[in-house]
């Protein structure tokens, strides 16, 4: 739909969301230049511990790598459904795992002909409007068997703040309006979110996670490019490339190292497990 816009409309596990129309996904660009988005999904997967027969939701499942993970985990063919608002991004989902299921959907309003026993996000949730949060828990809380448990990990507060502050400020400098496109809680936030839509939250956890940018040095740059739609949507191309040449100035001293080459952005996850009650 999509630790971090960083990384990673809320079906996507990626930087990005099923139910936001305001980024482009490309599924190219996202698996080659962020394929450390479902990487790092892996733990989160670990976590979930999925059991064999288990049916599991994947909001915001992206190209569908971390669904195929899980369905293998639960028995496979379909077992688990991978959800994304992103016609694109499933259709490649659908290309490259042909028994698995998944389903083009907005995360606020999914009505699937099953329930489930758990569900899943990587990295999607964060692309959601903070008004329309709740509408996606209480969903999520409508799909679930009682007691089942959601898993999940978006942007916390403070996430990419060095990469969103400083473009921010180079489009305002050059007359564009600009704001946050993205929902970066903190614990607190989201746990009240969360409890009003009838969850016990087991575990929520914020924490730091640098993270190396694929590409070399053209890693920022790709970054921009896969999850800057919203902030860039005003610019021609030329001033696009222009205003991400500026950002790299901006940040070279700080998130790049010269010596490996490497850019590493300012990732802050937020991870919880909550249960429906």
């Amino acid at each position: 739909m999509s630790d971090d816009a960083s990384e990673e409309s809320p079906d996507s596990s990626r930087e990005r969301s099923p139910d936001d129309a305001r980024n482009e996904w490309d599924p190219d660009s996202y698996d080659d230049h962020t394929g450390f988005v479902h990487e790092y999904g892996g733990p989160l997967v670990e976590l979930l511990d999925p059991s064999p027969g288990e049916r599991v939701l994947d909001l915001g499942c992206g190209t569908g790598h971390l669904t195929a993970d899980i369905d293998e985990r639960v028995g496979g063919s379909g077992v688990a459904v991978g959800v994304d608002a992103s016609a694109q991004m499933v259709e490649r989902a659908r290309e490259t795992y042909p028994d698995r299921r998944f389903d083009i959907a907005d995360a606020r309003e999914y009505a699937p002909d099953r329930s489930f026993d758990a569900a899943f996000s990587n990295a999607a949730l964060h692309w959601i409007p903070r008004d329309d949060q709740p509408a996606v828990a209480e969903r999520v809380a409508a799909l679930l068997e009682p007691g089942g448990r959601f898993v999940a990990e978006l942007g916390g507060t403070g996430n990419v703040a060095d990469i969103a502050d400083a473009t921010l400020a180079e489009l305002r400098e050059r007359g564009h309006e600009a704001d946050h496109p993205w929902y970066f809680p903190t614990v607190g936030e989201h746990t009240a979110v969360l409890e009003a839509a009838g969850f016990e939250v087991r575990l929520a956890r914020l924490f730091d996670r640098p993270t190396e940018l694929d590409g070399g040095p053209e890693g920022l740059a790709n970054w921009l490019d896969v999850f800057g739609d919203s902030l860039f949507a005003d610019l021609g191309d030329a001033e696009t490339q222009a205003v991400v040449s500026a950002v790299e100035d901006r940040l070279r001293g700080d998130l790049f190292d010269a010596d490996t080459g490497t850019w590493t952005a300012d990732y802050r996850r937020l991870r919880f497990v909550a249960v429906r009650e």
